[in-house]
C-alpha cells in the first residue's frame, strides 16, 4: 500500500513539466507568426492600416473635387466663354466689312436713305390728308341727310341735293385718288416685259463691268453682279435699278409684245433728288429710235432723234418724227450721248406706244 503512491506522483510531475514546456513553445511560436516582417520590412497589420488610410484619402479627394465642380458651375462658364468668343468674332467681321466699303459710298447711301425717308414722310402726309378729306366729306353728307330729314318728313318731298361745296370737295378727293393710282403717260406700253416684250441680246451692247458690284460670301467677293438689259422694260424705277453700258454710246434691240404701228416713245430716268451721287450725269441725252422690218432681221427704218432733258420731268414722252406704213415687231434704241459721265450710261425705262396691228 505504501509503495504505490510514488509512481503516481512521478507521473504527475512529468505531465506538469511537459505541459509547461508545451506552453512555453506555443508562446514562442505566436510572436514569430505576428512579429516577423516580410521582404519590404512591413508587418501585415501595418499593411492593412496603410491601405485603409489610402482609400479614405482618395475618397475624400474625389468628394472635394465633386463639390468644387458643382459650386463653380464649369459647364455654364464654358458656354459663356464660347458665346463671348462668337460675339467678338461677329464684331470683327462687321468691322472688316465696314473697312471694305468706301467712304464715298457710305455718304451716298446716307444721302439716299435721307431722301427716301423724306419722300416716305410726304407720302404719309398725303395719305393722312386724303383720309381727313374723306372723313370730312362723309360728315357733310351725313349732316345734309339729317338736316333734310328733320326739316320735312314728308315722303313726297325729295331729299336736298348736295351743295356745290360738297360736290367740289368730292371731285377733288376722287381726282387725287385717281392720280395716285393711274399711270402718268396714259398710253399702252408695248415694250413692257410683263406683257411679253424682250431684249434681243445679240443686237444689244455689252453691259458695263463694275468690279465694286460683287456678291460676297463671308466677306469674300466671288461673283460680279450687273443689271441685265431687260431691266429697261420693267416699271421698277428705283436708284440703281438700271442697265449700264460702257461709254456714252450704245444700243438695245427690243422685240415688242406684239406688232404695232409706233407713234410715240417714252424715256424715264430718276431725278437728281433721289440719285445717290446727287447728279444724273449718266442719264442719256441724245438718242434715236429705229424700226426693224421683217421680223427683226430687215432694214432699219428711222423714226426720230430726240433729247432727254435732265432738268425736266423724270418721265418724258416724244412723238415720232417719221410715220411708218407697216406694223413693226422690233425697234432699236440708239444712245448717242449722255450728260457727262465718262465711264458709263444708265437706262432706267424705255417705252414704245402705238396702234396695235395683227399678232405676230
Amino acid at each position: 500500500m505504501s509503495g504505490r503512491p510514488k509512481p503516481r506522483r512521478a507521473a504527475r510531475f512529468c505531465r506538469s513539466h511537459s505541459e509547461e514546456a508545451s506552453d512555453s513553445d506555443s508562446l514562442n511560436v505566436l510572436p514569430s507568426e505576428h512579429g516577423n516582417p516580410d521582404a519590404s520590412g512591413l508587418t501585415q497589420s501595418w499593411k492593412i492600416v496603410i491601405s485603409t488610410v489610402s482609400i479614405l484619402t482618395l475618397l475624400l479627394i474625389g468628394l472635394g473635387n465633386h463639390m468644387w465642380l458643382k459650386e463653380t458651375e464649369f459647364p455654364q462658364k464654358s458656354r459663356q466663354f464660347y458665346a463671348l468668343i462668337a460675339e467678338y468674332g461677329s464684331r470683327l467681321y462687321n468691322y472688316q466689312a465696314r473697312l471694305r466699303t468706301p467712304k464715298e459710298q457710305v455718304e451716298l447711301l446716307k444721302k439716299e436713305s435721307q431722301t427716301l425717308e423724306n419722300n416716305f414722310r410726304e407720302i404719309l402726309f398725303l395719305i393722312e390728308q386724303i383720309d381727313v378729306l374723306k372723313a370730312l366729306l362723309r360728315d357733310m353728307q351725313d349732316g345734309l341727310r339729317n338736316y333734310s330729314w328733320n326739316v320735312d318728313r314728308d315722303e313726297d318731298q325729295e331729299p336736298l341735293e348736295a351743295t356745290d361745296e360738297v360736290r367740289e370737295m368730292s371731285n377733288l378727293v376722287n381726282y387725287v385718288l385717281k392720280k395716285l393710282r393711274e399711270d402718268q403717260v396714259q398710253m399702252a406700253d408695248y415694250a413692257l416685259k410683263s406683257a411679253g416684250a424682250s431684249v434681243i441680246e445679240a443686237g444689244t451692247s455689252d453691259s458695263y463691268k463694275n468690279n465694286k458690284a460683287k456678291l460676297y460670301w463671308h466677306g469674300i467677293g466671288f461673283l460680279t453682279y450687273e443689271m441685265p438689259p431687260d431691266i429697261i422694260l420693267q416699271p421698277d424705277v428705283h436708284p440703281g435699278k438700271c442697265w449700264a453700258f460702257p461709254g456714252s454710246q450704245g444700243h438695245a434691240l427690243i422685240k415688242l409684245a406684239r406688232k404695232i404701228t409706233p407713234t410715240a416713245i417714252t424715256m424715264e430716268h430718276i431725278s437728281e433728288k433721289v440719285s445717290p451721287s446727287g447728279n444724273i450725269s449718266s442719264a442719256p441725252k441724245e438718242f434715236s429710235v429705229y424700226g426693224i422690218s421683217k421680223q427683226c432681221e430687215g432694214e432699219e427704218i428711222f423714226l426720230g432723234q430726240f433729247v432727254y432733258n435732265k432738268t425736266g420731268s423724270t418721265v418724258q414722252t416724244f412723238k415720232l418724227q417719221h410715220d411708218v406704213s407697216e406694223s413693226l415687231l422690233c425697234v432699236k434704241l440708239k444712245i448717242l450721248s449722255n450728260w457727262g459721265h465718262p465711264k458709263y450710261t444708265c437706262l432706267y425705262r424705255f417705252r414704245v406706244h402705238g396702234t396695235p396691228g395683227e399678232y405676230p
